[in-house]
């Protein structure tokens, strides 16, 4: 089945759609910006670029899929492990999308996506309690 006739029929049927104030919004995975439309959408396109967390916590997850197995779903998508640090991370998965000619329109996206998450995994630092000053007599 072609993607546009795939997209035309879970549009706006999809148990993974979230619709408030007006806007419509998707819980898909592999979707960079959680918008529902055509282009971010991960299980209509041939080429789809996914970041998540790491299971340990540490650097993300760079998920895309692969040219054999349409058929097969659970073996469909290959995962890469970016933990080195925030700045080489960010290049890996630039270079991903577009260096390689992939997904270059999803550059943008998938950048901010693992930027936000990398921030997120970092500690936060101990607020130090403010201490009282004894009076002087």
């Amino acid at each position: 089945m072609s993607a546009s006739l795939q997209w035309s029929i879970i549009r706006n049927n999809s148990s993974f759609l979230v619709k408030s104030l007006g806007n419509t919004f998707t819980k898909e995975p592999n979707n960079l910006t959680a918008k529902n439309a055509f282009k971010y959408n991960g299980l209509v396109n041939k080429k789809v670029v996914g970041v998540k967390p790491s299971p340990d916590g540490k650097g993300v997850l760079l998920v895309h899929k692969k040219k054999r197995g349409h058929n097969k779903p659970g073996s469909n998508f290959a995962s890469t492990k970016l933990s080195k640090n925030s700045r080489a991370t960010l290049k890996s998965v630039r270079n991903a999308c577009s260096k390689s000619h992939y997904r270059g329109d999803l550059e943008e996206a998938a950048v901010r996506r693992a930027a936000a998450l990398i921030r997120s995994q970092r500690p936060t630092a101990a607020v130090q309690k403010r201490r009282t000053r004894k009076k002087q007599t």
